[in-house]
């Protein structure tokens, strides 16, 4: 293992790994808040402190593990998840859907976010290759984020929405596959069929409308 490429890498993903999981993780107890549930706020969750939101296995340890064990071809891992009481929430079934909703859009929010500081940097004649990267990263694990979070199955926030969409018998009736949604979403994903029925198009589609929607800045930089 090259050593040297892997504290690169680190240093170039790091900020921008951070950012993404703890601004996903706050936004979703902000929108819970917002609609009546205040159990993250109480907890001290609704906070853009990354330490309130790392988790030390699936944060740091097993994307390292990963990266070692696959030469850095196959990585994974998760943040500790906001807790949210759906009961406590004003309309459950219907605010769950933007209480679910709130994480992805703030990685896409994000992956706008340095898409845009690219652009500026270039504007202003910076063009040291690290700042380069670096916002080039943050687009790319921002738009990952968000596809893999709409993944249409629980626990993800896909399958969130999907159930708050759902009519509610159908909603219950697949609600039940949240206790072995992990393992399933985990087994799909290493099969590679997440990768390539899911995340592929739906990033595919996700760069398009990034660069679309920065357009205007790009004419006018």
């Amino acid at each position: 293992m090259d050593i040297a490429n892997l504290i690169q890498t680190v240093a170039l993903y790091a900020l921008p790994v951070l950012f993404a999981i703890t601004v996903h993780e706050a936004a979703h107890g902000y929108a819970a808040r917002y609609f009546g549930d205040d159990t993250a706020w109480k907890m001290g969750r609704v906070t853009l402190n990354p330490l309130a939101h790392i988790d030390p296995m699936g944060t740091i340890l097993m994307p390292l593990i990963l990266y070692f064990a696959t030469s850095g071809a196959f990585l994974f891992g998760y943040a500790k998840p906001v807790p949210v009481r759906f009961g406590n929430l004003r309309s459950p079934k219907r605010h769950m859907v933007w209480v679910a909703l709130a994480g992805p859009a703030a990685n896409l929010a994000m992956a706008l976010g340095w898409g845009a500081l690219l652009f500026v940097l270039h504007a202003l004649g910076i063009t040291e290759i690290f700042f380069m990267k670096m916002c080039q990263g943050g687009v790319l694990v921002n738009i990952v984020m968000f596809a893999f979070n709409l993944f249409p199955l629980p626990p993800l926030d896909g399958g969130r929405i999907v159930v708050g969409l759902l009519p509610t018998q159908q909603a219950m009736a697949f609600s039940r596959i949240e206790p072995y949604g992990f393992f399933i979403v985990m087994a799909l994903v290493v099969s590679g069929l997440v990768s390539s029925l899911w995340m592929q198009p739906v990033m595919a589609l996700t760069f398009r409308l990034v660069n679309l929607l920065l357009s205007p800045l790009a004419l006018l930089l």
